[in-house]
């Protein structure tokens, strides 16, 4: 009508100064979804980005500042997430990375959500469900001191807390530890790393601690491990040997034990398929020869079909390096914000199982685990106490195998030239 008035569009630069509320009111104008009076600029300007109360957001230019290459270690408990490593798809539960990078930018030390753009480097990447309680990351974020500043111990007082800004930004389930300024020259989170060390605690039940103490013992040194992990076409991989320093099982107390595992670097899932073997052997399912014949790929030139063990009791405990120098978090109030949840989930956690316990005494302690199964089943041990129920065993030496790593990477390649 010829009596309407016109409304002013912005300026399509002027976006980027408007605030969350501001830009919500603008798609919903777009959408047809705001009454007609607040769409007139004079009765709310806002609407528009043109508020008196408001202020423009200023831009931020990170061009302007200095950067400097440091390394981070920190903690998280990782049943909340979807793995560690930040994914170019949508997962179901967020990331630690992408959340620790969110962190990261909100607090404008790095200058985008690119990791290509901050040279982003990780030590050890976790599945879901994994925690770690000395996981390390370096990249470049922004500092307050000059590149000559920088290499003088006696300014890092002037520097910026990282550790303080980024643990006041991130959820409760992940703590930044310590923050290296100087690493050592060429340092890199992931190929810098001498080894890693995991651990996976499992409950003794019926197992034979013994047998799997001598079968974890066959891991130790340099093997061939591709029928003990996930073969992944996409990355291509042709040479499957890692080095394993150290591989025992150790007992945590008079009812759990945790297999306790040293090497320079793992594939995918490797851990959890290692686990998931001497489980078998601990059941006397398998006898502990099956792992050198699993490690002689003439003899089995593919991996046969196997569960997988539960990834909720594995825990990267740790990540060594070489000559590097940590300053830890100096922040009480953080810590022991920190170690109250995890006190109060432990607390939780312990009462429910308490309460379990006078169950378990009352109606199962006098019944034998075996007896507790359907006649011809077998419950097989997969880490997570529940098991997995089948009628009858079969082997490894007689299931069905996976197709070859050749074969695996070409169908990749293959379906790559077909896109």
């Amino acid at each position: 009508m010829a009596d309407d008035k016109a409304i002013v569009l912005p300026r399509p630069d002027e976006y980027q100064r408007w605030s969350k509320h501001q830009l919500i009111k603008r798609v919903l104008e777009l959408e047809g979804r705001l009454p007609k009076e607040q769409l007139d600029p004079t009765n709310n300007k806002e609407a528009f980005g043109h508020s008196d109360v408001t202020k423009p957001q200023k831009l931020f230019d990170f061009s302007k500042y200095n950067t400097r290459f440091i390394a981070l270690k920190f903690s998280y408990l990782g049943w909340n997430y979807n793995g560690l490593a930040i994914q170019t798809m949508k997962t179901p539960l967020p990331t630690v990375e992408s959340v620790i990078i969110e962190s990261l930018y909100k607090t404008r030390l790095i200058p985008s959500l690119d990791p290509k753009d901050f040279n982003f480097s990780r030590c050890g990447r976790t599945d879901k469900g994994v925690s770690a309680l000395n996981q390390v990351i370096s990249l470049n974020v922004r500092s307050s001191l000059t590149v000559e500043e920088q290499m003088n111990a006696a300014n890092d007082k002037r520097e910026i807390d990282y550790l303080h800004i980024l643990n006041h930004s991130l959820p409760n389930d992940i703590l930044v530890k310590s923050v290296s300024l100087r690493p050592p020259k060429n340092f890199d989170a992931r190929f810098s790393c001498k080894h890693r060390h995991y651990r996976y605690i499992f409950y003794k039940s019926d197992l034979d601690i013994d047998l799997m103490n001598i079968a974890a013992k066959k891991y130790e040194g340099e093997h061939d491990f591709r029928n003990f992990c996930k073969v992944d076409g996409s990355k291509q991989i042709t040479s499957f040997s890692r080095r394993i320093i150290s591989s025992n099982i150790v007992s945590l107390d008079d009812e759990f034990y945790y297999f306790d595992l040293k090497g320079t670097a793992f594939l995918w899932h490797q851990v959890r398929c290692m686990i998931a073997i001497l489980l078998l052997i601990g059941q006397k399912l398998e006898h502990p020869r099956i792992i050198d014949d699993l490690m002689d790929i003439e003899k089995y030139p593919s991996k046969p079909v196997y569960e997988m063990a539960y990834d909720i009791p594995l825990v990267l405990y740790d990540c060594v390096f070489e000559d590097i120098e940590w300053e830890d978090q100096k922040d009480p109030f953080k810590i022991c914000k920190f170690a109250d949840i995890v006190q109060n989930l432990w607390l939780n956690h312990a009462l429910k199982y308490q309460i379990v316990n006078f169950v378990k005494k009352n109606i199962t302690d006098d019944i034998s685990p075996s007896t507790l199964l359907r006649r011809d089943t077998t419950k097989i041990n997969v880490g997570d106490g529940r098991g997995k129920f089948i009628k009858k065993y079969r082997q490894l030496s007689s299931r069905e195998f996976m197709d070859p790593v050749d074969v695996i990477n070409e169908r990749y390649r293959k379906r790559k030239r077909l896109e």
